[in-house]
């Protein structure tokens, strides 16, 4: 296993960007106008990295292992959920063989909706920053109030 001590970021592009001119240059679902971005990555409360990579053919989200500590050992296509400040969600576990396994929620897939790099781009980052983000709790209930008071002439 793999384990990613720094930032994966730099190396995940040169992963992905190997894979778009291989085995994805001519697949129908891919969009043109898309790169291969790797987006947000930073730790996890439980020291492992997760982000959101963008390429051509999906945006996803993407668990990586940054220590060997409470990374569950799965075959790959297993599914695992992963609890972040926002909640809980469901991964599917991938297994690449110049990266390693690591665990994929898609977001979009394919991405064709997305008319441009900087849409997709900012898309995955407000995914990576909801993730990170507390759970949206309920607006507090509205407090009664009569128009006299709400117009300060009292009761």
């Amino acid at each position: 296993m793999k384990i990613w001590t720094t930032d994966p970021s730099p190396e995940l592009v040169a992963i992905f960007e190997s894979i778009a001119r291989t085995r994805m240059h001519d697949v129908p679902i891919c969009n043109r106008l898309l790169q291969v971005e790797a987006v947000g990555f930073r730790r996890t409360p439980d020291g492992h990295w997760a982000g959101a990579m963008v390429t051509p053919w999906a945006i996803n989200l993407l668990c990586l292992p940054g220590q060997a500590e409470g990374w569950p050992a799965l075959a790959a296509c297993s599914k695992h959920e992963w609890r972040f400040p926002s909640g809980d969600y469901e991964f599917t576990v991938a297994d690449e063989a110049s990266l390693g396994t690591y665990h994929l929620c898609s977001l979009f897939s394919p991405a064709l909706e997305f008319d441009s790099h900087e849409a997709a781009r900012l898309t995955a980052l407000a995914a990576v920053q909801a993730l990170f983000a507390g759970p949206i709790s309920e607006p507090p209930p509205p407090v009664a109030t009569s128009r006299r008071a709400f117009l300060g002439l009292g009761r």
